[in-house]
């Protein structure tokens, strides 16, 4: 039985491979057709922008065979843009796999094409690759030419394309990498964050992958931890959206050695594990190095000597073998540590040794390529200082030669004219809003002191005389008093406090109870949080919404008549004010007016809109009111609500 099933996962497995295999045949068949495509519409069409070419190549950049087939192409047709584009691609292959003297070779062989062309962009793209692989290799001097060189080209083009300003970024980001190698930490983030903003603009995810990264590396070499952690994982998560090898085994290092510097061996390890086991499967020598030295570093650290040796040895090789000196300074630096800790002195010492003898040929490239850096500098800020200076004395000469005693006269006039104009309609301005305020707040009080209100709430307190129901008339009568006064004053103010106008609202919810023989329950809820008397607020403005409730919300209903006034909070920046009342809602009392032959016209609320619309100008945000019809599951009308926001945070802007 055993052996039937072992034949049948045989032939199946079999079937599998086979099916893989057809897959993967006719695969890289359908995509030598689409190559050969691409290469016939190239012939055709020769566009001279790098970006064109981009769109028909990018996906077979990676691919040595076919940019080779590209080149040739290219060069039996002279297309030198094609041909050029090739040679580009092609040593950025050389330079991932740590081939970086052929890749150099490639890249200056490319750009010498263009000798005879005025095509900038492909010589920017050029000198940067250049620049990048001299950087790699860690010689500080050329790499700085070569960036410096295709930035001041890039900045010398009035009008870049999208490619020569993402290479603007690249020149700076190579530029802030030779920094780094400096320990101008300061000077670098500027650099990558010149262009990081480059990058953002144009919504490059690599550019922002690669900038992220290096941001984090001048955080973490001045151990500042926490941030070089916050942008290695921003430059990983960009690496996971574009699904970037390489970018994931520049990440998993970097967060590696941080957790390292952390004494957080256990997660560190991981990291590096993952480093090194991708770094393998994509073949950068580069990178391959660098994290066996990590993983090396790591393992010293968990007291795994042995283990550390092995990985410290393997990446020393690996980075002699492709003459990278700053990887050759760290195992050194590493190993020495290691062979104090297994007291093999002799072994530490000669590691040692090692290490600062490489150190010192990186330290010299640095000393002559920051004074070269400070130089072109200088030399820049010379130039632009004097190409200022020739602006301004040209513009002195041109104003001299134009001016004259007429035209300066008329100048003054003409200014004068204007500023009597405009402080004239500033004034109307003024006066206009004013006299608006003015008679919104007059048109205001003319509503607070409504005839029909008066004459009927006397008319009920003259009842209560009537009845000889004295404590009533004179507390109800008190009450009156109290309101009117209240409503006089408010109307000599434009604001009043919060505490004082739900004090005016009592009053005058009293008043109205007593047309409705006490039937309403009304009652004030302020949330603990809110200080009511430092609040500011437009005197009376919360009546109208009151006077709604009452006469088209309660009036027509039997019993159970209630009115609620909650204050709270949602925002810093405003108050909230809900009036809620459980009435026969709007759409019943709309048809309840209309069959009225005598209509209550209420205008208040058209009022208190202008007014909080005036109030609100000197706030940092407008007011905003809602109605909201309530209803029950049947959709039976349950009352309306009305929230009221009034900002209370001033415009420091406006109000100066």
């Amino acid at each position: 039985m055993n052996y039937f099933k072992f034949h049948i996962v045989k032939s199946f497995s079999n079937i599998v491979l086979v099916l893989v295999m057809c897959f993967q045949v006719l695969y890289a068949q359908d995509n030598s057709a689409n190559f050969k495509q691409d290469i016939d519409n190239l012939s055709q069409s020769k566009p001279i922008q790098f970006e064109l070419i981009d769109s028909f190549f990018y996906k077979h950049s990676g691919d040595s065979t076919k940019m080779k087939t590209l080149i040739s192409t290219s060069k039996a047709i002279n297309y030198i843009e094609g041909e050029n584009y090739g040679l580009n691609a092609l040593g950025t292959i050389y330079r991932n796999i740590s081939y970086y003297e052929t890749s150099i070779e490639t890249h200056k062989k490319a750009n010498a094409l263009l000798n005879n062309t005025i095509n900038e962009e492909f010589k920017i793209i050029g000198l940067n690759n250049i620049g990048v692989a001299y950087r790699r290799m860690d010689l500080v001097k050329p790499a700085l030419d070569f960036h410096t060189k295709a930035l001041d080209i890039a900045r010398s083009i009035k009008n870049p394309s999208r490619t020569i300003s993402l290479n603007i970024a690249i020149s700076q980001n190579g530029i802030g990498n030779i920094y780094l190698i400096l320990e101008q930490y300061g000077l670098a983030l500027k650099q990558f964050e010149k262009s990081l903003g480059i990058e953002k603009t144009a919504g490059n995810r690599l550019g922002l992958a690669i900038n992220y990264q290096n941001i984090g590396y001048s955080y973490e070499a001045q151990d500042d931890f926490e941030n070089a952690l916050l942008n290695y994982k921003l430059s990983l998560d960009y690496n996971e959206q574009i699904n970037s090898n390489l970018g994931r085994v520049i990440c998993y290092n970097s967060i590696g050695q941080v957790y390292i510097k952390q004494k957080n061996f256990f997660d560190a390890n991981i990291m590096i594990q993952k480093a090194l086991g991708m770094a393998l499967k994509i073949n950068d020598q580069f990178y391959i190095a660098s994290s066996y030295i990590n993983l090396g570093w790591v393992q010293k650290e968990m007291e795994a000597l042995t283990a550390s040796e092995e990985n410290l040895k393997k990446g020393l090789q690996l980075a002699k073998q492709y003459k990278l000196n700053f990887s050759i300074m760290q195992a050194d630096k590493q190993l020495s540590e290691l062979y104090n800790k297994t007291k093999d002195y002799k072994l530490a010492l000669h590691h040692y040794k090692e290490s600062v003898a490489v150190e010192k040929t990186i330290n010299n490239n640095r000393n002559l390529r920051y004074v070269n850096d400070v130089i072109i500098q200088y030399e820049n800020e010379a130039k632009n200082k004097e190409i200022q200076e020739l602006a301004s004395e040209n513009q002195i000469v041109k104003s001299k030669l134009e001016r004259n005693q007429k035209i300066f006269w008329f100048s003054i006039l003409g200014l004068v004219v204007i500023v009597v104009v405009l402080a004239a309609l500033y004034r109307n301005r003024q006066l206009s809003q004013e006299k608006q305020i003015l008679t919104l707040e007059q048109d205001m009080l003319r509503s607070q002191m409504n005839p029909h209100f008066i004459f009927n709430s006397l008319n009920s307190i003259k009842l209560y005389i009537i009845n000889n129901e004295k404590e009533n008339a004179v507390y109800y009568l008190n009450k009156f008093s109290k309101l009117i006064r209240k409503i006089l004053v408010a109307s000599s103010e434009k604001e009043n406090s919060l505490e004082d106008e739900l004090d005016t609202m009592r009053l005058y919810m009293n008043i109205e109870n007593i047309r409705f023989s006490d039937e309403i329950d009304f009652q004030i809820y302020v949330d603990d949080t809110i200080n009511t008397a430092g609040i500011k607020i437009p005197s009376l403005v919360l009546q109208p919404f009151l006077e709604n409730a009452l006469w088209h919300g309660l009036s027509s209903k039997k019993v159970n008549k209630k009115i609620r006034l909650h204050v709270y909070r949602t925002q810093d920046d405003a108050v909230m004010i809900s009036i809620k009342d459980n009435g026969i809602g709007r759409v019943e009392s709309e048809n309840i007016n209309r069959d009225k032959l005598i209509k209550r016209k209420s205008v208040g609320i058209a009022i208190t809109k202008a007014r909080l619309a005036n109030f609100s100008k000197s706030y940092t945000n407008d007011y905003q009111i809602d109605i909201e019809d309530l209803y029950d599951n049947n959709q039976k009308p349950l009352g309306t609500k009305v929230i009221v926001q009034i900002p209370t945070q001033l415009n420091t802007l406006r109000t100066a």
